[in-house]
């Protein structure tokens, strides 16, 4: 079964490149296209794709208001937002995390890389850089300039707060399990229980999560 994508940009063109890139994979097909973030959820309501490229800053309703309208309603709880920016260090970018968005790519990824995204969100998994991540929490996140709710994780074990510390630092779940030396499937039932108890949709919202608590510091 082909993974159904909505592009989402206000340039007509570049809508346009992304979706040949897209359409050329035999696994991908795009089921919808929009100029700008209402008709961005119009769309996904219509369409019930399972990945949206959602470009980050358009006129009107922005990315970000619809990657917020997407994740908060129950009923497109199973679609993926990767969002589309032209730089990497975006200030809109953190905010899209914290609203739900699964990844971020910067305009000029690779055709192959751009495939590999959708797949991988769609999969359930969210597509982070820990490097990129790291650098766009630290420049951005003073918005919060004091630990967010830490007692958010009050619900968690020490164990879960090890293992949310690690999946922030990017680790996948094998790489957990070399870390901890327990088994792989040890390592994915902590990151589900940990998923479960703090609400959030993947690994993503954790990663955001483990630095607004105050878990993992930024960097001064």
């Amino acid at each position: 079964m082909s993974i159904r994508v909505v592009v989402a940009d206000d340039q007509k063109l570049v809508r346009a490149g992304f979706v040949e890139l897209l359409e050329n994979a035999e696994d991908i097909s795009v089921v919808g296209e929009a100029s700008d973030g209402e008709e961005a959820v119009e769309v996904v309501r219509r369409v019930r794709p399972g990945v949206v490229l959602m470009d980050i800053r358009m006129p009107g309703h922005d990315g970000l208001e619809a990657t917020r309208a997407i994740a908060d309603d129950p009923d497109l709880e199973a679609v993926r937002v990767v969002v589309l920016t032209t730089y990497e260090l975006d200030e809109y970018v953190f905010e899209a995390l914290r609203a739900g968005a699964s990844a971020f790519l910067t305009k000029d990824v690779e055709p192959e890389a751009l495939r590999d995204a959708v797949r991988t969100v769609a999969s359930g998994h969210a597509l982070l850089t820990p490097s990129v991540t790291r650098r766009v929490v630290d420049a951005f996140a003073s918005a919060v300039p004091e630990p967010k709710a830490p007692e958010r994780l009050d619900q968690l074990t020490d164990r879960e707060r090890e293992v949310l510390a690690l999946v922030a630092e990017g680790l996948s779940n094998d790489e957990l399990a070399e870390r901890l030396f327990v088994s792989r499937s040890t390592a994915k039932t902590h990151v589900s229980r940990i998923l479960s108890k703090l609400g959030a949709r993947d690994r993503a919202q954790l990663v955001v999560i483990a630095y607004e608590t105050g878990l993992v510091p930024r960097t001064p």
